[in-house]
């Protein structure tokens, strides 16, 4: 591990072990154990899920290289309080297995999809964070009859919403470079087929170094109420951000007219990474939006 340290440039350093800490947030863990669980077949692979509580039906889609539990261990016991909670593990992520199947988030989006019609569930408040926030964003748009309210933290719907060095830090990352870290301990962990590590390793580097634009046009088209939230330096432009949110019907004065349906929230003092570990702040936020 410390020759890899030596190997990466500062950039790439920080990010390798942002997602070594989204691995070994796994520790903290859910104290509840779902009422449900177990795999949905959709678009030729099998999705797991799990469902928690009663209430109103609210999905949750993590982010890149994450699990359930890596990414809403410490937001489920709280939330599945007084809502139906539904977490979905995307393709190659935790209990799903690997696939060769071609990934990208139109894919992934129809696999949730997939999932909320094998539930039987019409619609539902949907909360992603990361990649699931991109998933989420293009699930709106495939399918806006299924999403009530729109939860996106620290996400975007196209490339050019990441600052530069984000968007281009994982080109040059290899497999072979998460070899023996907690990451690939929690992998270990839950994946039915361990042998997949380095084809999944691959397969994700390679489709979150790759570029989309989902459309200004189809963003302005949203009718559902969104709520965005994000750090002050968790790598997303904020200028395109307030972009997002004008046309999403936001950044107005509502002294003159009135309040947009659409939130925006920038958390102070906080990275993509250490976003997701403000419990309590981001609860209060989903508190206020979706009731």
């Amino acid at each position: 591990m410390k020759n890899l340290l030596k190997t990466l440039n500062p950039l790439k350093l920080i990010l390798l072990m942002a997602i070594i800490m989204f691995a070994a947030a796994q520790s903290n863990g859910q104290q509840i154990k779902p009422s449900g669980s177990g795999y949905i077949p959709v678009n030729g692979i099998k999705v797991y899920y799990e469902v928690y509580g009663e209430g109103k039906p609210i999905v949750l889609l993590h982010g890149a290289f994450m699990t359930i539990e890596g990414n809403w261990g410490q937001l489920i016991p709280e939330l599945s309080k007084t809502r139906k909670v539904i977490a979905i593990e995307m393709q190659g992520h935790g209990h799903t297995p690997f696939s060769d199947r071609k990934l990208d988030l139109a894919t992934l989006a129809s696999d949730v999809d997939g999932v909320m019609n094998y539930l039987k569930v019409d619609s539902a408040d949907v909360v992603g964070y990361s990649m699931g926030g991109s998933v989420a964003y293009q699930l709106i748009i495939q399918s806006p009859k299924r999403v009530k309210k729109l939860v996106i933290i620290s996400s975007t719907y196209k490339s050019s919403g990441w600052l530069p060095q984000i968007a281009n830090a994982f080109k040059n990352m290899k497999p072979e470079m998460f070899a023996n870290s907690p990451m690939k301990t929690a992998y270990d962990a839950v994946a039915p087929d361990k042998t997949k590590w380095t084809m999944f390793m691959g397969q994700m580097l390679a489709f979150v170094g790759q570029t989309f634009d989902m459309g200004d046009s189809n963003i302005a088209k949203i009718t559902s109420p969104v709520l965005i939230i994000s750090g002050d330096n968790d790598g997303l432009d904020k200028i395109e951000l307030a972009k997002t949110y004008q046309l999403l019907g936001g950044g107005v004065s509502a002294d003159l007219g009135p309040m947009p349906k659409s939130h925006l929230a920038i958390v102070p003092s906080q990275s993509h990474v250490g976003l997701m570990t403000q419990t309590k702040t981001i609860l209060g936020y989903l508190d206020g939006f979706l009731k």
